[in-house]
């Protein structure tokens, strides 16, 4: 791979599985020093942090525990990045959380959770992490939205909310930041090949009493055109170029990678 993040530092949330563990790998074998953050089993974290670590040449990658449903632990998150990495050239606002009901039953716990999370922790990294990209005139932001941020679907208020809302900040910050050398850019995925979304296949042919492929193709992919799963390395081959050194000019963008969901 070519190496077009060689000596830039990244820290990416929601990054010991999934999309977030496969930007973090790919930034680190483009050249790039990552600290991982985010939830999971101490052996599946630990696999995390030594898969980006031997990206990096070697060791463990270093790792935030922090909650980001609390701004306090997203401050202190991104000053254990500072420290790690010496500085933050790339923040990818990844870490995400789902939950699903009618809106008349929709637990307001949980309203409150994804919001903190899905939303609000993007605002206080971005606030956390932009003096230090302005004072060196460079900095990459990518906050993860999904084809939920452009449409919405039934059962998924706060989800649709918070990545609603999660555009109107990257396009905000976009535009305070378009005469400097940071850029901040969303990126909109459809339903992506995950651990988490194949457990959804297995549930949707056990529910309904149908194969798992039709469950795939049927259900879980019914709003996805191309009828198959969005991979891991096609996010994260789109964020590496965002990132990239010839992308001064991309600001403010919601790129989608869904399959074609958004043009129907």
């Amino acid at each position: 791979m070519e190496r077009t993040l060689e000596g830039r530092t990244a820290l990416v949330t929601g990054s010991t599985s999934g999309i977030g563990l496969g930007i973090a790998r790919m930034f680190a074998e483009a050249g790039a020093r990552v600290m991982l953050n985010g939830l999971g089993r101490p052996e599946e974290i630990a696999a995390a942090r030594r898969a980006v670590g031997a990206a990096m040449g070697g060791g463990e990658a270093p790792y935030s525990d922090h909650d980001l449903s609390r701004p306090e632990a997203v401050r202190a998150m991104v000053a254990a990045a500072e420290q790690a990495l010496g500085r933050v050239d790339i923040l990818v606002n990844n870490a995400g959380i789902q939950f699903t009901a009618p809106v008349e039953a929709f637990p307001e716990e949980q309203w409150d959770r994804i919001i903190a999370i899905n939303l609000s922790s993007c605002f206080h990294a971005i606030k956390a992490v932009l003096p230090g990209m302005k004072a060196r005139d460079f900095g990459r932001i990518v906050n993860i939205s999904s084809a939920h941020g452009l449409v919405a679907s039934p059962f998924k208020a706060a989800y649709v909310a918070a990545k609603h809302g999660l555009l109107g900040l990257t396009k905000t910050v976009a535009l305070e930041v378009a005469e400097t050398g940071v850029t901040c850019n969303a990126i909109c995925p459809g339903f992506t090949r995950t651990p988490l979304a194949e457990a959804q296949v297995v549930a949707a042919a056990r529910e309904r009493g149908i194969s798992e492929e039709q469950a795939l193709t049927e259900v879980v992919l019914a709003k996805q055109p191309s009828k198959r799963w969005v991979e891991v390395r096609e996010v994260a081959r789109l964020a590496l170029y965002v990132c990239g050194p010839d992308t001064a000019s991309l600001n403010g963008a919601a790129l989608s990678i869904d399959g074609g969901w958004v043009a129907a």
